[in-house]
């Protein structure tokens, strides 16, 4: 006995009364378990004569639903289901439910009854249901505090990528209500063990599990399935599997940085004509170096960005607006010399400093990955039909991301012996200390002190020396030819 069957409740609006419809007025059977236990070839119906309204409808399939015939508030005779029969609801158990509703009058038979079926059609989502509601409701714009609308989770295009790619394929037909803790420590290590159909992936595992837990912790919110007649938030659950789960072990840091050489290769590297990736690319991955701004952040700079921008004498500035910044705050990075003979070849006559292939939109974010570790074309009877080799094998260099270049950047900056707290500000990290190395409090440079003057003559001086670092690492093109033949 799984499913549920109609119940239907009949109850006149003057005195609540509950009455069978029509040709239902018929006195029925003192009903019993019995007949709800009771096989039947094709579908059968039995109504009780102790209570009226009340009755059973029995499937070839032996699934016994109470159900209860009602007059609306409107004088519209209608039904709703009460429950099906088991172990735990039994013909006892739809009596008392019909007198209950009795009892509260007509009027109020019917809300109760449509708010207990909206319940019960959230209780059944299933997972897949769950992340697509998930989704809509973090895609939702809303206006934020500097008056633009964006989504409500910006960072919603990650988050869905996980909940689709690694929770909907293994949980996704299960009902949201049935998933335990297990279910979540299981797929999380499988994720990370690889058990996944995928690559082992300790930082897709806890991905996963992150965007898991937002979401379930979300449909516990009243208001996640929107509100009954009155007003009143519906939840999709009561409850979350997301409970004392075990801790996923931390992921090694990444620790690849650039040696000199690998940097030297790189940079007349990238001059070169025959590699396979246009000249925009191939100028993006040098300012990344030189600016150690995020893919996310330099891509889509345009025009209007810049201050004293490419081509001035003067000092040269981007202005980074808050919504393409990781921490939502306006970054306003000085230009080195390097950095604006960069963008003054990239430019040209584009709106944006990086323009991508289709000329009216900046570089895509992929771009730069992709370049740098090749692309497959497709496949065939399981085997890669066409690839193009990435930058990195194609000068011979161990494979490293875009974000290794910030990395890369800092890490020869402390190399010579710059202020560490500059270093952070050049990153966008929040800075414990200030240029003469003393503990300066996070809220105090965030919240007090707005001296953003200063702060910009900090990362300028940082910039700067690291652009003349980098010239002398990088030499001239002749240079680096003696250097290999020799």
């Amino acid at each position: 006995m799984s499913d549920i069957t109609t119940v239907e409740v009949v109850a006149k609006r003057e005195d609540a009364t509950i009455e069978p419809i029509g040709r239902r007025t018929r006195k029925g059977t003192v009903l019993t378990d019995r007949p709800c236990e009771t096989r039947v070839k094709t579908r059968k119906k039995y109504y009780d004569r102790r209570t009226r309204g009340l009755y059973v409808s029995i499937t070839p399939g032996g699934i016994a639903t109470f159900a209860v015939n009602y007059t609306d508030a409107a004088g519209r005779p209608t039904s709703r289901m009460l429950g099906v029969y088991s172990e735990t609801f039994k013909v006892a158990h739809a009596r008392a439910e019909v007198a209950a509703l009795k009892a509260k009058g007509g009027a109020a038979i019917g809300e109760l009854l449509r708010q207990r079926q909206a319940k019960a059609a959230t209780q059944g989502i299933t997972v897949a249901q769950l992340i697509e509601k998930r989704i809509e409701f973090m895609s939702t714009e809303e206006m934020k505090d500097d008056g633009k609308k964006r989504p409500r989770i910006e960072s919603w295009e990650g988050v869905a990528r996980h909940l689709r790619n690694f929770v909907s394929t293994k949980l996704g037909h299960m009902v949201a209500k049935e998933v335990t803790a297990d279910d979540i420590a299981t797929l999380s290590n499988d994720i990370r063990d690889g058990n996944h159909g995928g690559k082992p992936s300790p930082s897709n595992a806890r991905h996963a599990r992150r965007a898991c837990s937002a979401m379930f912790k979300w449909a516990m919110q009243p208001g996640s399935a929107g509100k009954d007649s009155a007003g009143r938030g519906i939840r999709f659950l009561d409850d979350t599997p997301c409970r004392n789960l075990p801790k996923l072990k931390k992921g090694r840091p990444k620790t690849r940085v650039l040696t000199k050489d690998e940097i030297r290769t790189l940079w007349h590297g990238l001059d070169r004509e025959d590699l396979p990736y246009d000249r925009t690319t191939r100028l993006a991955i040098k300012f990344a170096l030189v600016t150690m701004l995020r893919s996310n952040e330099m891509l889509p700079i345009r025009h209007s960005e810049l201050e004293n921008g490419a081509g001035s004498n003067g000092a040269a500035f981007v202005n980074i607006p808050a919504e393409r910044v990781k921490k939502r705050r306006l970054i306003r990075q000085p230009l080195s010399d390097l950095a604006l003979e960069i963008l003054k070849e990239a430019v040209g006559d584009n709106e944006y400093a990086f323009t991508g292939r289709f000329g009216d939109a900046p570089l895509s974010r992929q771009a730069m990955s992709n370049s740098l570790r090749g692309s497959k074309r497709g496949r065939k009877g399981g085997q890669v039909v066409e690839t193009t080799p990435g930058i990195c094998e194609l000068l011979g260099l161990k494979p490293f991301t875009p974000h290794d270049l910030r990395r890369t950047a800092a890490t020869m900056c402390e190399h010579l012996r710059l202020p560490g707290g500059d270093i952070a500000l050049c990153l966008d990290h929040q800075s414990s200390k200030d240029e003469n190395g003393n503990d300066w409090p996070v809220v105090t440079q965030e919240v007090y002190s707005l001296a953003f003057e200063a702060r910009v003559a900090r990362k300028r001086d940082v910039l700067d020396a690291w652009a003349a670092e980098l010239r002398l690492i990088v030499g001239t093109a002749e240079e680096n030819e003696q250097r290999l033949a020799a």
